[in-house]
């Protein structure tokens, strides 16, 4: 079993989670927004699909670079043959 963390890549606060425990998210999905503390917005998005096990902040939350902002268990298909 594989576990992604999604951490923030700033100082800011949440804005909008755009996820919840036990959803089924894919690549390149929008999970959270972040006001940065510039001002600016980032969007914060995934490379993996899989199901959330853990979203570790709520909207309003402060966080800071490489604080935890989700858990998800990925997918993995393993393709080829023997």
């Amino acid at each position: 079993m594989y576990y992604e963390i999604i951490t923030s890549p700033c100082h800011g606060t949440i804005e909008k989670v755009a996820i919840h425990e036990e959803a089924r998210i894919y690549e390149w999905e929008t999970l959270f927004s972040i006001q940065t503390s510039y001002g600016d917005k980032r969007i914060i998005r995934t490379s993996c699909s899989g199901e959330i096990q853990s979203v570790e902040v709520q909207e309003g939350d402060k966080v800071i670079p490489g604080m935890v902002l989700a858990y998800v268990k990925e997918d993995l298909f393993v393709s080829g043959s023997d």
